[in-house]
């Protein structure tokens, strides 16, 4: 019987126990076998060709399923950059809505739900000093949060230092105010 020369130069390293997938074992056995019939380069050649295949499709599927993943990104940033300008228009709309209601608290038309305070520790901040000027009805009324009748009234139904009172009250800067019958208009009183 002739000798192998591949089989004396090198010797076969001894079999290893490896685990597989129960589907696979009958794989494996056919494997073994045409291994036993001296088939081991053409079986390893084969092996890796059918390896090569399945990464090459692999690497193909994996492409494509970046690809889309990449697309289906674009298109989310696309919507969030659209939408980004609507949040910034609905800020803006938020922003100039706040700056309302700080402007009607600051006058006294908001007094927080209907309780009277001391305008001095509602508001811990000092306003700069401005000259006040005499006031017609409407103007008065407005600083003070009431309606022009409502003010005539607290006028005419009070007296002197009662109106005084009540105006300094209500006034943002708590600067109470006097009726001059001969101008018509309201005096700030400090």
């Amino acid at each position: 019987m002739p000798v192998n020369p591949s089989r004396t130069a090198k010797p076969t390293p001894p079999s290893e126990m490896i685990r597989v997938p129960t589907v696979l074992i009958p794989v494996v056995r056919q494997l073994a076998k045409i291994h036993r019939d001296g088939h081991t380069i053409a079986l390893l050649q084969g092996l890796e060709e059918l390896i090569s295949q399945f990464d090459s499709s692999m690497v193909m599927e994996a492409t494509t399923e970046l690809q889309h993943v990449e697309a289906k990104l674009e298109q989310i940033e696309t919507q969030l950059s659209q939408q980004g300008a609507g949040v910034e228009r609905k800020l803006e709309v938020i922003a100039k809505h706040l700056e309302k209601l700080e402007r009607a608290v600051a006058s006294g038309r908001y007094n927080g739900g209907g309780q009277a305070r001391n305008k001095r520790s509602a508001y811990p901040y000092h306003m700069p000093s401005v000259e006040l000027q005499a006031f017609k009805n409407e103007n008065l009324a407005q600083r003070l949060g009431v309606t022009a009748q409502s003010l005539i009234a607290e006028r005419e139904n009070k007296s002197e230092k009662e109106f005084l009172s009540w105006s300094r009250n209500r006034d943002p800067m708590s600067v109470g105010w006097k009726w001059n019958a001969e101008s018509g208009l309201y005096q700030p009183m400090k």
